[in-house]
């Protein structure tokens, strides 16, 4: 089944929001905490895809989805630094699988995707975080992803659990050998 990943632009988010809300609602139930406590509402998942039309609009957050077979099966976030100080560098927010789909290359085709998209926009230095121990952390790193530190207690788990995030980054300059 080719997959095929594309921009989202402003205007679409909100023919596609049904779908984004349900693919997100997906992944934070599957583990993905990605900022929510499992349940994720509707009300919340809406709310969530709504604040970030502005910076869509602005052009300072890119979104990305993936689609097989015309169904959305993943969807990838990059944000662009806006002070001059930072504009080499971006940071990839909320890229996450359905369930489903996951084990087969869809999160890396997003993040290529990404990574183009950033390197379009002059970027060359990628920064993002995950939390410690999931399978999230391997497959960073097998896409060139290097360890900058753990934030203790970054996040509450559906529990109420303080949970550790893991910093990475990546040089968009360094090749990667999969």
């Amino acid at each position: 089944m080719p997959i095929r990943i594309r921009p989202l632009a402003p205007a679409q988010l909100e023919a596609e929001r049904p779908r984004l809300v349900a693919l997100l609602q997906d992944a934070v139930a599957t583990g993905s905490g990605l900022g929510f406590v499992s349940p994720l509402s509707d009300e919340e998942a809406r709310a969530y895809w709504h604040s970030i039309e502005p910076e869509l609009h602005l052009g300072s957050r890119l979104l990305l989805a993936a689609y097989a077979e015309g169904r959305l099966i993943g969807s990838g976030q990059l944000q662009l630094a806006k002070w001059s100080a930072g504009h080499h560098r971006a940071e990839v927010l909320k890229l996450f699988v359905d369930s489903t789909q996951r084990g087969r290359g869809v999160g890396a085709l997003v993040h290529v995707a990404l990574h183009e998209s950033a390197r379009r926009h002059q970027r060359s230095l990628i920064v993002l975080n995950t939390r410690v121990g999931q399978p999230a952390v391997r497959f960073y790193k097998r896409l060139g992803y290097q360890e900058v530190g753990v934030i203790p207690g970054f996040a509450r788990g559906p529990e109420g659990e303080l949970r550790d995030t893991l910093i990475l980054y990546r040089d968009l300059a360094e090749p990667v050998l999969l």
